[in-house]
């Protein structure tokens, strides 16, 4: 290999290797993550370091919360969550499917195929795929609340129980259509997912309104308003502090409490013009009148408040401003000069829910519902967050039909006919061994039809030829599969549909990845000077994986006696390390090595490449302390820049295990320096 001539030492892995370890890493991922799909797939249990417990079958989140080490493993599912951060969904898909073309490609590569024949197959199979996807699409329309809540089944349906995606379907197909507006862009942020552990994931609902998740700050408030005014503000109704330094000087007490007075009448006299304002817009009407302010207020001003049967919030968050006006009317205020009418919102009912000792204030029946809140409930953290994923996705699932305007029947109907085309059109044009290509992409598409059945409980081939011959008999009418009874049905009748935009971004993606992997011809481990040493390779790798198990945390106690504590050394690299054997002693420090063992050492650190050996005498390695509890002391580079660089040793940090470094060292072939000549064993 080439990079050999540059550096004997290098750290390589061959063409066929290179392949091996690609397509493995592929399958890999491909066998963790195809018993999650479909609505019948299972769930995985993800088990934090502090023992918290994830439940999830939520491709996004799997990926993101295990700890993947191999290298082409982490690109797969780095561009599984692209995907998701794009679509909001697709991301089980698109790993399966690069899974899936790796696996059909090694057929090939095995009688001999070249890469470069497969990934050309790749590139008109996708390419014949994108324009078959524009033809086999059915458009939509923004507004068919019926095709909405189909679209949010199909995406809840595969992440939640049945009964639980049969409910969260009309929550989230009503709160995307609420906040919903013509000619402007969706904005899904105005949707608000507040979770409160309570009661069962069935309480789950959707709040037309707002839900703050505080309440007021006053006992003597009213706890529900009824038909209230809603007014927004971003007033301060305390005491502010100046902007510049400033003092207030006075002579006596009479000037103090002057003084005193004119600060508290500034505020208020603000306290006092919403005062005037609810007073002019409620009358005697008996109408509800309900501050919601993003600044602070102050007890006195709390107390006037309350005496006017006020509902006061203080220190709102600046989302929920910005959600309020949104859905109840009005405009936000930022100076008393502008209260007036107009500036008000309108709420049928304002109240506030105590749960333990955490407040929540639902503002409902608002009068222009352009923001909403989706309450989840459930008994427990795992619970919740996993309906809150699911919520997630689904409103991610609507928003895409309508910016889309059209969508895909579902079922692995989609899969079904693009295998069909690409075998009977794309194929016959296909130059050559290109051939090849195509029919790996076809047989590919059709493993997304076999895992669902094999995840639903039936025969995976007997369910697949009952759908091809569904679909051949049926004049190229959609075909698809019924997880229930594993027969085909017709998906556009059963209202299963996909997003247009994943299925496109799928074919993107997910061919690119699949070709990149497979021209993959060497890999080789990169950094300075490609990590390669003087060293024999075994040792290399023991010391590799000594140092990637940080064995240097595991530091050990060290007994004064022993040690002369006027002197530290910091290990910047664990191939520095030359291992000389001592004798310890219990009553005085350990002997120290003879003059041979010293200029042998010294000659060893010559011949490390990671070394600066000409900084490195005989007398500095003399000067080092052994260590107590073993029959090995250490040597190591005096504390420099690199060392104090280093993130594995810090300076006057850096003593580690010796023992464990020097049983590495032993399995790795190498011989401890011999103490005065050869002399006897410690004892």
């Amino acid at each position: 290999m080439a990079v050999k001539t540059l550096n004997a030492n290098a750290e390589t892995m061959g063409k066929s290797a290179a392949l091996f370890m690609n397509i493995n890493a592929a399958k890999g991922l491909h066998e963790v993550m195809k018993t999650n799909f479909g609505p019948k797939g299972t769930i995985k249990m993800l088990v934090g370091g502090a023992g918290d417990i994830k439940l999830t079958k939520d491709g996004n989140v799997l990926l993101r919360e295990m700890q993947i080490q191999n290298p082409t493993a982490v690109m797969i599912a780095r561009t599984a969550v692209a995907q998701d951060d794009v679509t909001g969904d697709g991301t089980s898909s698109i790993v399966l499917l690069i899974g899936e073309l790796m696996r059909q490609s090694e057929r090939y590569l095995q009688e001999g195929s070249h890469p470069r024949v497969i990934v050309e197959g790749f590139d008109i199979a996708k390419k014949a795929l994108l324009e078959f996807l524009d033809t086999f699409k059915t458009p939509a329309d923004p507004t068919d609340r019926e095709l909405l809540r189909c679209v949010s089944r199909t995406s809840l349906g595969t992440k939640l129980a049945p009964h639980l995606a049969e409910q969260l379907t009309d929550i989230v197909t009503d709160a995307v259509l609420t906040i919903a507006s013509p000619d402007t862009p969706l904005d899904l942020y105005m949707v608000e997912i507040m979770h409160m552990r309570h009661k069962l994931d069935s309480d789950t609902r959707l709040v037309k309104g707002l839900v703050l998740d505080h309440g007021a700050r006053h006992p003597d408030m009213p706890k529900r308003v009824e038909d209230a005014f809603i007014l927004t503000a971003n007033i301060s109704l305390e005491y502010e502090k100046a902007e510049v330094n400033a003092g207030f000087f006075y002579s006596n007490a009479e000037q103090r409490e002057a003084l005193v007075k004119a600060e508290r009448a500034y505020t208020d006299e603000r306290c006092r013009r919403v005062i005037e304002l609810k007073r002019q817009v409620c009358g005697e009407s008996g109408k509800g009148f309900v501050l919601i302010n993003q600044k602070g207020i102050d007890p006195l001003c709390l107390d006037m408040l309350a005496k006017e049967g006020i509902l006061a919030l203080r220190r709102a968050k600046k989302r929920n401003m910005e959600r309020l006006t949104l859905a109840c009317g009005g405009f936000a205020v930022n100076s008393v000069e502008e209260l007036t009418p107009d500036c008000l919102g309108r709420a049928g009912c304002v109240y506030e829910h105590v749960l333990g000792e955490d407040k929540y204030t639902f503002v409902e029946d608002v009068a222009h519902p352009h923001s909403c809140t989706i309450l989840i409930k459930g008994p427990n953290d795992h619970t919740i967050a996993q309906i809150k994923d699911a919520v997630r996705d689904g409103l991610r699932a609507v928003k895409n039909v309508m910016d889309d305007k059209a969508v895909v029947a579902g079922a692995g109907a989609f899969e079904v006919a693009a295998a069909a085309h690409l075998r009977a059109a794309v194929k016959k044009q296909a130059q050559g061994r290109a051939k090849l290509g195509v029919e790996a992409f076809a047989e590919a598409l059709l493993g997304f039809v076999k895992i669902l059945a094999e995840n639903s409980g039936y025969d995976a081939q007997d369910v697949l030829i009952k759908l091809q011959d569904e679909a051949d008999a049926g004049g190229g009418a959609p075909v698809g599969l019924d997880v229930a009874t594993g027969e085909p049905l017709d998906p556009v009748a059963a209202g299963i549909w996909d997003n247009y935009l994943v299925k496109r971004q799928i074919i993107l993606s997910a061919p690119v990845i699949a070709s990149q992997l497979l021209l993959v011809d060497e890999v080789m481990r990169a950094g300075i000077n490609m990590r390669g040493n003087s060293l024999s390779g075994a040792m290399a790798k023991q010391l590799d994986a000594v140092a990637t198990a940080r064995i240097v945390e595991e530091t050990i106690r060290r007994e004064q006696r022993c040690i002369r504590m006027s002197t530290t050394f910091a290990v910047a690299d664990p191939r520095k390390l030359v291992l000389l054997p001592v004798k310890p002693n219990a009553t005085t420090p350990a002997a120290r090595p003879s003059e041979a063992a010293l200029a042998e050492a010294a000659e060893k650190l010559a011949s490390l490449s990671h070394v600066q050996h000409a900084e490195h005498t005989p007398a500095q390695v003399h000067s080092l302390p052994p260590t107590a509890n073993s029959e090995y002391g250490f040597f190591a580079p005096p504390p420099g820049p690199l060392a104090r660089r280093d993130p594995l040793f810090q300076h006057n940090k850096g003593h580690c295990d010796v023992t464990r470094f020097a049983a590495a060292l032993t399995a790795a072939g190498v011989k401890p320096f011999a103490p005065h000549g050869g002399g006897a064993k410690a004892k």
